[in-house]
């Protein structure tokens, strides 16, 4: 018997060098440290021959080799996985702005799932689901243990079917449970609106394939049917859970003179080490052009104000953090989540795909976000906030496996700070500030940022 168990090892100790030969391991290994590592290659075998000879059920080989490489990946960060054919698929529509489910960007932590943001206007937000929320079951199906695909197959299904959550918010004293139904979530990425006549707001809610042409076409809506000059501009990035790294740079690019750096990542390989710049070979692909060629110029030039908060991630934070390292926008909010790592989709050839970290990026000045975030300027808090729940919210800090910053992790000193009011003594006047306290005050700066620069103009020193 021991014998048959050792030949199974052995055939099977070829099989895996095969499939690595196929996978062109071995150029890996050529950049690697050293060989291949044949006693723990050996060790592997001999756990899966014990298994297939001793688990109390047969096991799938598919099944083991699957979940083998899940467990190799989700080990290494938060952020690395690996997607099987659904979730391939899944990813992908879901870059381009429609797929089905119920809207919400999540992670794992400890074998739970973390709400890092609901999507806005998705059943997720609609249901009161917010950044912090640990999920612990799914329907009557304990988190605990689940890979995060299998957590996301599990909330994702067919439209106008129905899912249970049962969520852990702190501060509360139990679990809450809610009903979602799920449906076709078909995301704006972009809304636009005057606030004011002069004040033109901006809402990026992802990061998506098409979101720099929709951004620049709403530019150019408001300034033509805004009655006289346009004062002031807000980018409205909080809650947004990042996407494409193009878009990131093309949303920067449309407020940045031409050529600025907007991002640059360091990783192992010539690949993922990058510099990005407000040029459209950055943003733009095939005969798209440079759509944002035709922006007002005052776009570039105006008083701006980014609105972030602690799920603001990844490519919102590289837009926070290019516009703030360039002088171009005053940050306002809280600190932000801290995701400064970088995702390349690696396709396999058996249509499925892993999720690798491959760099990490930095603003143009250097500074890594990575379990950091971006410092705003003015720090803003949420006044709907309530005060138990101040504090709590969820950040790559706070994750295991979590990738090390290595210029530390300290938030850096904000320039000033405005208490959140106190709506109970009538300190929320106004009729912005009363459905939107951050939103009002940045409505307010640019105000003031407008009466500063008349003031200056018109005196003859």
């Amino acid at each position: 018997m021991r014998g048959r168990f050792r030949q199974f090892g052995l055939i099977f100790l070829g099989v895996i060098a095969g499939v690595l030969i196929s996978l062109n391991f071995s150029a890996v290994a050529d950049r690697a440290s050293g060989p291949l590592p044949i006693d723990d290659l050996r060790a592997f075998t001999e756990v899966f021959g014990r298994i297939k000879n001793d688990y109390v059920e047969p096991v799938d080989d598919k099944k083991l080799i699957s979940e083998a490489i899940n467990g190799m990946l989700s080990g290494l960060d938060p952020h690395s996985a690996y997607l099987d054919a659904e979730a391939f698929k899944e990813l992908q529509v879901g870059t381009q702005g429609e797929f089905g489910g119920l809207g919400i960007e999540v992670s794992m932590e400890d074998g739970f799932v973390k709400v890092v943001a609901p999507i806005e206007d998705t059943p997720a937000w609609r249901a009161g689901l917010k950044p912090g929320d640990l999920i612990i079951k799914l329907d009557e199906t304990n988190v605990k243990g689940m890979t995060l695909n299998d957590a996301v197959k599990l909330m994702r299904g067919k439209p106008d079917t129905q899912i249970k959550l049962t969520y852990i918010r702190k501060g509360d004293s139990k679990p809450t449970e809610v009903t979602i139904t799920r449906a076709v979530i078909q995301i704006q990425s972009v809304k636009s609106k005057l606030l004011e006549p002069g004040y033109a707001y901006f809402r990026v809610t992802q990061f998506q394939e098409h979101t720099g042409e929709k951004l620049g076409e709403a530019i150019e809506e408001l300034f033509a049917t805004n009655e006289g000059p346009m004062k002031g501009l807000i980018l409205d990035l909080r809650n947004d859970p990042g996407g494409l790294l193009n878009s990131a740079v093309s949303v920067s690019a449309a407020f940045l003179p031409k050529d600025k750096m907007v991002v640059y990542t360091e990783g192992r390989t010539s690949d993922a080490r990058m510099r990005l710049y407000a040029r459209p070979e950055y943003y733009a692909r095939g005969v798209q052009g440079d759509y944002l060629a035709n922006l007002p110029k005052d776009v570039k030039t105006l008083p701006m104000v980014v609105l972030v908060n602690g799920g603001s991630a990844s490519a919102s934070e590289i837009v926070a953090g290019a516009l703030q390292d360039h002088k171009r926008a005053i940050i306002m909010g809280t600190q932000t989540f801290g995701k400064g790592s970088v995702q390349t989709i690696l396709p396999l050839g058996n249509g499925t795909a892993i999720k690798l970290t491959t760099a990490r990026y930095y603003t143009p000045n250097g500074r890594s976000i990575q379990a950091k975030g971006i410092t705003p300027d003015i720090v803003v808090e949420d006044a709907t906030v309530a005060a138990g729940d101040a504090g709590i919210q969820v950040r790559e800090a706070d994750l295991r496996n979590r990738l090390e910053n290595t210029q530390g992790e300290g938030m850096e000193a904000p320039g000033a700070t405005i208490p959140a009011p106190d709506a109970s003594k009538g300190e929320m006047p106004d009729v912005v500030a009363k459905d939107d306290y951050q939103l009002g005050q940045a409505l307010n700066l640019l105000k003031g940022l407008q009466i500063i620069g008349n003031n200056r103009s018109a005196d003859p020193t």
